[in-house]
């Protein structure tokens, strides 16, 4: 599901709400996420996961084409770790 999907099933979902306005709420709920995690805090969403940034440190890569050396720089990444009942939910057999 891409965002565009998601701000349309919540917008059919919620018929009192127009599209613009779940666009709007979808929009600040991730700069929140991302403003949370710029600042190097995280983000936790019981029962789905959490968010967090980790850091790389500098380190020698190879070209693939060329097999030249490259050095490549530091660099902090996004981080996500499922929680539980997410988990849970992707492992049911069904057989229940």
């Amino acid at each position: 599901m891409i965002k565009s999907e998601l701000i349309a099933k919540l917008a059919t979902e919620n018929p009192h709400l127009t599209q613009k306005d779940v666009e709007r709420v979808i929009s600040v709920i991730l700069d929140e996420m991302i403003d949370a995690l710029v600042g190097g805090g995280r983000v936790e969403l019981r029962g789905f996961g959490a968010f967090s940034v980790r850091a790389r440190p500098a380190r020698a890569g190879r070209n693939p084409r060329t097999g030249a050396t490259v050095q490549v720089r530091a660099k902090a990444v996004p981080f996500f770790k499922s929680g539980k009942e997410l988990r849970e939910r992707l492992n049911a057999s069904g057989d229940d």
